[in-house]
């Protein structure tokens, strides 16, 4: 992914935290970074009843709320992905999971507090690394949307 970045000349910082027990929660990754929580961002993959896939990008300490998910990208409904289905369909396992690099191109939406920040932070694409970078930057990457899809 960092590669990716490179090549488009898009400025970013990439950290690294400690994930030697495994799987670390968002809200761990952001303590472990010293960062705000609704600063760093995780990835999550739907499929609508149309079997249409969407990626959906919320702060860590947030849940989606489906319904406004399915609204964003005008569908009757969405639901997560089972956790099998995520690696073949993306190349990215749980906990390592980036809006950026997938094997395809899905729509991806960004909840739009990620506008108030300069700088997000979200997976770089493998469990202890995550990259940091204007949310902007990421229409230069992939096609991307900033709307609420969180519970309140």
């Amino acid at each position: 992914m960092m590669r990716t970045l490179d090549q488009k000349k898009i400025k970013y910082n990439s950290y690294e935290y400690p994930h030697e027990d495994g799987v670390v929660d968002g809200v761990g990754v952001a303590s472990l970074l010293g960062e705000d929580p609704n600063r760093v961002f995780k990835t999550l993959v739907c499929v609508s009843k149309s079997k249409k896939n969407y990626v959906f990008v919320v702060p860590v300490n947030c849940e989606l709320d489906l319904k406004k998910c399915a609204k964003a990208v005008s569908e009757k409904s969405v639901e997560m992905i089972a956790v099998k289905e995520l690696l073949p369909l993306t190349g990215y396992v749980r906990g390592g999971c980036s809006p950026v690099g997938m094997k395809k191109s899905f729509v991806t939406v960004v909840h739009k507090t990620a506008l108030d920040f300069g700088t997000i932070i979200f997976s770089a694409g493998k469990i202890g690394f995550q990259v940091e970078m204007n949310p902007l930057d990421l229409s230069k990457l992939i096609r991307v949307t900033f709307e609420d899809i969180v519970e309140e």
